[in-house]
């Protein structure tokens, strides 16, 4: 997402354009992984980040968003942007995130030609009113549904107050445990594609990666998404976080809060918790950090057989994530060649790192 288009986007909406980052000095945040989560691009370990952690899109454990329509909503007394406040970047990835007044706004790519981002961000908004009727600790939406402002989605979230601690790995355990035991709920979630932007990923890399390399990931998504089809769960399948890291908990003063809701999908339990696996063999988390996990969810994904191949399937999405951003930055492209150097040499306790 482009910030200068994202601050037009802004201005049409009448929320103001705001600030750069540079400007603001919160910049465009840090790696997202894999584009498994799409809002705040907090590293993929979860520590937190100054200017972000505490102005998360949300609110406390409690409430529910409104009904009104997007503009009675702002009209009906709502949070409301400032008028001629400035907004202040936070992220920017796949989406462009910024703070104004007691809100958070989110900015969508061009959904023109992609309708699925605007049900993708309908989605993120009704499964916020989900969570709340469901009692889970959870963002909250400021507006009903999403604002479609020049072709993009928006959506407005209440602001979270500030984080007395960053979360942990038993925090975000604790969140999943709640998330784990919930039925379906009354619309229908997406299953989890974890493979299904790795395609798009890289032709965006084009002929800054090695055609080899390419191809070589292209050959682990086929098999991967062919050995994933045929996994048996240990869990009952249902809903998803999707991107369970400790970098979506927010710790405020009312305690653990589960935010950046957009990869919320119903599929195999073990999903969110490989990821905390992987997290601990390729990002550096320590194996105590990893034990309080395990313990707060009670469970060790490990122990199930299928998780080598949720966890490959990740590291082939996350390895064509970076890809994108080769054509621009060279530690992007370093990143990626050792990546991907790691998985042909089949070394699974290589160190990955943000760029």
């Amino acid at each position: 997402m482009d910030e200068a288009r994202a601050r037009e986007v802004l201005a049409s909406a009448g929320l103001g354009a705001g600030r750069t980052g540079s400007e603001t000095g919160t910049g465009t945040g840090s790696e997202t992984d894999a584009g498994m989560g799409t809002g705040s691009g907090i590293p993929e370990t979860g520590a937190a980040q100054p200017g972000v952690s505490t102005a998360r899109t949300g609110t406390a454990r409690t409430g529910t968003a409104g009904t009104a329509g997007p503009a009675e909503a702002v009209a009906g007394g709502l949070p409301a942007a400032p008028a001629g406040a400035p907004a202040e970047l936070l992220a920017l990835g796949e989406n462009a995130v910024f703070a104004s007044g007691d809100l958070v706004i989110k900015v969508g790519r061009d959904a023109t030609r992609h309708p699925e981002l605007l049900a993708r961000a309908e989605r993120e908004v009704a499964i916020a009113a989900w969570l709340a009727e469901c009692g889970v600790p959870a963002v909250r939406a400021a507006e009903p549904a999403p604002r479609l402002v020049d072709g993009h989605p928006v959506t407005l979230w209440h602001r979270l107050p500030a984080a007395v601690r960053p979360a942990g790995p038993r925090d975000l355990a604790e969140l999943l445990r709640l998330v784990h035991a919930l039925p379906a709920p009354p619309f229908t979630l997406p299953r989890r594609e974890l493979l299904g932007g790795v395609e798009r990923w890289l032709r965006l890399a084009g002929d800054a990666i090695d055609p080899a390399d390419a191809a070589y990931l292209r050959a682990r998504r086929d098999g991967f998404a062919a050995a994933a089809a045929a996994l048996t769960p240990h869990l009952p399948p249902g809903p998803v976080h999707g991107d369970a890291l400790p970098r979506n908990v927010h710790v405020g003063p009312d305690g653990p809060v589960l935010v950046d809701l957009e990869t919320f999908s119903a599929d195999f339990r073990e999903h969110d918790l490989v990821v905390m696996a992987l997290s601990r063999d390729r990002y550096g988390l320590p194996d105590e950090q990893y034990d309080a996990f395990t313990e707060a969810y009670g469970w060790d994904v490990r122990e199930w057989d299928g998780c080598a191949v949720l966890r490959g399937a990740r590291e082939t999405a996350s390895c064509a994530w970076v890809a994108q951003h080769a054509p621009a930055n060279p530690k992007a492209l370093d990143e990626f060649r050792r990546r991907v150097a790691s998985l042909r040499d089949g070394d699974p306790e290589v160190r990955w790192y943000p760029f």
